[in-house]
């Protein structure tokens, strides 16, 4: 029987009763909690906007109404998306006679013509919520829809009809509907803007998920970036096998070649398109699409191809006598891979409305069924690039069977001198495992000293390099070998390099480098970095890799005592703190000149230090652009630093120059 004391309450209060209860109408609701609809307020919730616009624009081409859409990033953060469709239907509304079916569509949540699958078979609009919460969360918006020969207009701000739908005029050799709006600063922010180069790569990825559509891009000239151009045109008749065969470039791959194709099911309103290469020396890259909607985070159509790729090699394996396919995972087959796969199909699912995984069910025997049989014919046909792929997959498993093995025996210490050979000059630290240690890479002797007298003997590990070490990227890989500090390095660390980089035997769970805050000792720690980027990828990718930030400057008034990393903050002290007092300012010539209690108190105690972490970008497009940086200011041509000397010249001051 139920505690009779369950149900005595308080006596109810008059601050919560039906006034309480709010009910938001029209778009209110997508002002009011702009998360549930676009994932935030951030950077990537702005450019969601832009791509719930793009998308719409895209399904008319999918269905074969459009052929031409146009992106144009105008000055006042304003975006205009245009396409030669159908374009919106103007006539009234049968449930709103009141209203045109534009006006309901941009006013209301939960309208459009892709429910029924009358209007589209296959769309990435399937909520009905993405151009009425760009709507909503934009201050100017502008919809301009050719129809019939004629041209209508209607202009809305923050979600509301600012007029009628207007009719324009005449419009004999026009079709199609614009989209022209700017996101509120009352929502986003003042200072958030759109991105030109994220933009454009979005475009001209649109533009490879769907071959028969040629996408125009334009951007005022103020707002264009270096590697973003103020016009362009794409259209790529061979879709995402043109994409991968411009991402992999003149990289070797396991098969000299990769697999690609597409296959379409009429009985199931289903169509499946994918290519896959396996570069050697690849970080691996992985983009999956469903009814040109980005899902980063994959979902079923990944099932089935993961599915498909490993059943086809373990079958392979069979048919070349190489009984250890069975042992293979799909991991084995996609890991080092860069792979495309973009599927159209009727009513997608997706786990939110940002579209970030897709979860139709169907997805993944479609995609099996498609990618499976165009594989298994591929691997017949091809004997020499199957069996070398097989042997490929077979040393990634190889890999894998050899760390879990290592995990399972147990790390009795990671400083067992016994075990392994550790550099002369190395003071290494005194814990059993990696977990909470950190290796100083120090320029010198004479800082090294101070460093071992502030460090915390259990956890803190001191390399000290004499000057300037090797600039790998102009290098050859003898001279690399040859090279002691270098070796001393990597011997210290325990995981090796390149192809054979462990980041799990690495001895310390974060590398620091840590050298003098002058222009020589930026020029090291970019000959550090430079040699993690290039040798040990790995381990920058995982976030062992780090920047101390050691002082340039103390500032003293009286018996206060304050520390500047440079010039800037220097000049911030003494404006905001020391106020017009006399500062007494010393200058650290190096690491060395500080004695251990003030380096342990500003750049080694995590009480109070503060750190940079390296870290490589996610994205391929970003991790080219990293490449192509650390190729140009540290590789062997000399008229590329000139040139970028050149180009930023202007931007140092004395101070920086002197300093």
């Amino acid at each position: 029987m139920a505690d009779p004391d369950l149900f005595r309450a308080p006596v109810p209060t008059a601050d919560y009763d039906a006034s309480s209860i709010e009910v938001l109408e029209g778009l209110e609701p997508v002002r009011r909690r702009p998360g549930m609809y676009v994932g935030g307020t951030d950077e990537r919730a702005l450019h969601h906007l832009a791509a719930e616009v793009l998308d719409n624009a895209m399904d008319e081409a999918v269905a074969g109404h459009a052929t031409r859409i146009e992106v144009t990033l105008a000055a006042g953060n304003r975006l205009t998306i245009v396409d030669n469709g159908r374009g919106i239907p103007v006539d009234p509304h049968p449930k709103f006679p009141d209203k045109s079916a534009l006006e309901v569509i941009l006013s209301t949540l939960h309208s459009g013509g892709k429910f029924t699958g009358k209007a589209y078979a296959t769309s990435g609009g399937l909520h009905g919520v993405g151009i009425s919460v760009v709507n909503a969360l934009s201050s100017d918006t502008v919809v301009e829809v050719a129809r019939d020969r004629q041209l209508y207009r209607q202009r809305f701000s923050k979600g509301q009809t600012l007029g009628r739908l207007e009719t324009v005029g005449a419009a004999p050799n026009r079709r199609g509907t614009l989209v022209s709006f700017t996101p509120d600063t009352e929502i986003f922010g003042p200072d958030l803007l759109f991105k030109p180069a994220r933009l454009y790569r979005l475009a001209r990825s649109k533009a490879y998920l769907f071959a028969g559509v040629e996408i125009r891009w334009k951007c005022a000239p103020e707002l264009i970036s270096d590697d973003t151009p103020a016009e362009a045109v794409f259209q790529f008749p061979g879709g995402l096998a043109d994409h991968l065969r411009e991402q992999v470039g003149g990289r070797e791959c396991a098969t000299a070649d990769f697999f690609a194709g597409s296959q379409e099911f009429h009985d199931e309103a289903g169509r499946v398109e994918w290519a896959v290469a396996w570069p050697l020396w690849s970080d691996g890259s992985y983009s999956w699409y469903c009814n040109t909607i980005p899902t980063p985070d994959g979902g079923t159509h990944e099932q089935g191809l993961r599915q498909a790729l490993v059943r086809s090699l373990r079958a392979f394996g069979d048919l070349v006598s190489n009984k250890r396919a069975k042992e293979l995972t799909a991991d084995d087959v996609m890991v080092g891979s860069e792979l495309m796969l973009s599927v159209f199909i009727r009513d997608p699912q997706f786990q939110s409305q940002t579209k970030d995984r897709l979860t139709s069910p169907e997805a993944a025997g479609l995609v099996e069924k498609a990618v499976r049989d165009h594989f298994d014919h591929w691997l017949s046909q091809n004997m020499d690039r199957g069996r070398a792929l097989l042997g490929y997959v077979l040393e990634r498993m190889d890999e894998r069977l050899r760390r879990k093995a290592e995990r399972e025996v147990k790390r009795k210490t990671a400083t067992s001198s016994r075990k392994l050979r550790l550099p002369g000059k190395l003071t290494d630290c005194a814990a059993d495992s990696p977990e909470g240690t950190e290796l100083f890479i120090v320029e010198g002797d004479s800082a090294g000293g101070s460093a071992k007298q502030a460090r915390d003997r259990k956890t803190q590990a001191i390399l000290p390099i004499r000057g300037k070490i090797l600039n790998v990227a102009s290098a050859t890989s003898a001279k690399i070998v040859a090279n002691q500090e270098i070796a001393d390095l990597i011997q210290a660390l325990g995981c090796g390099t390149r192809k054979e980089c462990r980041p799990d035997n690495l001895r310390y769970e974060r590398i620091v480098i840590m050298t003098d805050a002058d222009v020589d000792g930026a020029h090291i720690a970019t000959l550090l970095m430079t040699f993690f980027f290039q040798e040990m990828p790995d381990l920058v990718r995982r976030g062992h890799l780090y920047l101390a930030q050691p002082p340039l400057y103390r500032l003293t008034v009286g018996a206060k005592s304050l520390y500047a990393r440079d010039d800037a903050h220097r000049a911030e002290i003494e404006a905001t703190v020391f106020k017009g007092k006399k500062v007494d300012v010393a200058r650290f010539k190096g690491l060395g000149e500080m004695n251990p209690s003030q380096l342990r108190e500003t750049t080694m105690d995590p009480a109070s230090r503060s750190m940079i972490r390296i870290t490589l970008p996610q994205e391929y497009e970003e991790r080219a652009g990293v490449k192509d940086l650390v190729d140009r200011l540290m590789g062997t041509n000399p008229a590329h630093r000139f040139a970028f000397i050149q180009e930023n010249a202007a931007r140092m001051d004395e101070e920086a120059i002197d300093a």
